[in-house]
């Protein structure tokens, strides 16, 4: 058979660890976004407070552009 690198188990319970695992990958795969979210977020905080780059833009852009 051309094709028996494929295999597609008469057992259906044989998907179950790798349900799981794809769930535990997945969660993972989340958790690290999140991390590095909320990282880059505190990172900007940082930068923002240190260069004072958020008063320049804040006085840069007119009250009218600032909210579109």
């Amino acid at each position: 058979m051309f094709m028996d690198f494929l295999y597609f188990p008469e057992d259906k319970t044989e998907y179950i660890p790798a349900f799981i695992m794809l769930v535990i990958f997945m969660i993972g795969a989340i958790a690290t976004m999140y991390l590095f979210y909320k990282k880059s977020k505190k990172d900007e905080k940082y930068f923002d407070e240190k260069y004072g780059l958020n008063e320049f833009k804040e006085r840069s852009q007119p009250e009218d552009e600032k909210y579109e």
